[in-house]
């Protein structure tokens, strides 16, 4: 374990040093969360109540999704993994004394966790002092924010198990752009990410709930607002737990297999 701590650790102080690309993200998120939340506004002010997530919930809810980007989207990308193995340089990596799966895992966790720390604060603090309606509130209770701050964790857990498949894809493909493309759009539609999925069809909802893409940022988001909890909220905890280990395990065992078979070429 003390490897894998290490490696996170290193990862995470070279990934905190990008402070200007961190900085030029901002402004990004900032117009997007704008966009968004003005986007709906139009919407809400025509019918609130055919929506099943009121205003206050749903600005909430895109205000924290903009705070941890870095933590809830597939499309983030380590660029080192993937040249490592179109170049061949991973003939490096299966060198090393330490498994290859747990040493990506932690590289992937500590880009994403130093790229959010770089950008939630501002975004933060700019939704807490807006003014209404477009103020993100502060989650209903105490409880509700240890469930939010433990669906955050799991979400991570279940997003980088899940862009690990991605990278071992790499070891058959060699070039990630197709892969990466294809299956994070669909994965952040499925989540969540362009559309809350309170607002899918009841028929699409009941199916997509079910996938693992239901425990990604769907869940932490919709706890944060208050969209669901209680029970519920546990549920989907377990739900995500769930996820987790099992991507962790078909992650492994793909890891495990595609190595197997694995040949670098060149000298």
């Amino acid at each position: 374990m003390s490897e894998y701590m290490a490696v996170f650790r290193l990862r995470f102080i070279c990934a905190a040093q990008y402070r200007a690309a961190a900085l030029a993200g901002l402004a990004t998120q900032f117009a997007w969360g704008f966009m968004e939340i003005l986007a709906y506004a139009a919407f809400y002010r025509a019918n609130p109540s055919a929506f099943p997530m009121t205003f206050s919930q749903t600005v909430s809810y895109v205000w924290i999704q903009q705070a941890f980007l870095a933590l809830f989207f597939t499309w983030f990308w380590d660029n080192d993994i993937a040249a490592s193995v179109s170049n061949g340089v991973i003939a490096y990596d299966l060198a090393r004394p330490i498994d290859l799966y747990g040493r990506w895992f932690s590289q992937i966790t500590a880009n994403r966790i130093a790229s959010a720390s770089l950008r939630c604060l501002p975004v933060l603090i700019v939704a807490f002092i807006i003014p209404e309606p477009f103020r993100m509130a502060l989650p209903p209770d105490i409880k509700q924010t240890a469930l939010f701050l433990l669906s955050g964790a799991l979400t991570l857990g279940v997003v980088a198990s899940f862009s690990m498949l991605i990278y071992i894809s790499l070891f058959y493909t060699l070039s990630p752009t197709g892969v990466r493309l294809t299956v994070g759009a669909a994965a952040d539609f499925l989540a969540g990410s362009i559309i809350p999925l309170p607002f899918f069809p009841s028929r699409a909802r009941a199916v997509v709930e079910l996938l693992p893409f239901a425990a990604m940022q769907n869940m932490p988001l919709r706890i944060y607002s208050g969209n669901i909890s209680g029970l519920d909220a546990l549920k989907g905890i377990a739900l995500q737990a769930f996820w987790l280990a099992a991507l962790f395990i078909i992650g492994r065992f793909a890891m495990k297999r595609a190595l197997k078979k694995v040949i670098v070429q060149g000298g």
